[in-house]
């Protein structure tokens, strides 16, 4: 794969690569996505900075943006398990930019601040949960988080 737009992304996705200028794949990016693509799993390795966010998000983007799916409360249909609050945010940070033309929600769970404003998220539904994994146990040992409709892991 040479390019972004030789990889078999709906458009919504491709509209937001074009928009960060985004034209050439990183080696982690042209190794998995096309395999992510298909249904494949996926483990990788590369070096912080060499694109490893957009390898797995941007498959996991396409397939929720195929389907236009509402939202079930407490129930994510993606679950990213992050092992900071920092890099959480990142990830939802590159989610959120990168599914910009989709109607997706997405929330995100993490130590460290009232539990109020994150429940209130999980509680009107999220497709993508982007979590730490101290707060996510917590929010589900309380029931406000299930994991009966994950349709993708990745930690």
């Amino acid at each position: 794969m040479k390019t972004f737009a030789e990889i078999e992304l709906i458009e919504p996705v491709q509209r937001a690569l074009a928009e960060e200028q985004y034209h050439t794949p990183t080696p982690i990016q042209s190794q998995t996505i096309p395999s992510a693509l298909s249904g494949r799993d996926i483990l990788g390795c590369a070096q912080t900075g060499t694109g490893k966010t957009a390898a797995f998000a941007l498959p996991i983007l396409n397939r929720l943006g195929q389907h236009n799916r509402k939202s079930t409360p407490n129930r994510p249909l993606v679950l990213v398990l992050a092992p900071t609050r920092e890099l959480a945010i990142q990830i939802g940070e590159s989610f959120a930019t990168y599914g910009r033309h989709l109607r997706l929600r997405q929330a995100l769970v993490y130590g460290g601040v009232g539990q109020g404003n994150q429940v209130r998220v999980l509680n009107r539904g999220a497709h993508i949960l982007i979590a730490t994994p101290g707060r996510l146990l917590d929010l589900m040992e309380r029931g406000f988080i299930g994991v009966e409709q994950l349709e993708v892991l990745l930690r």
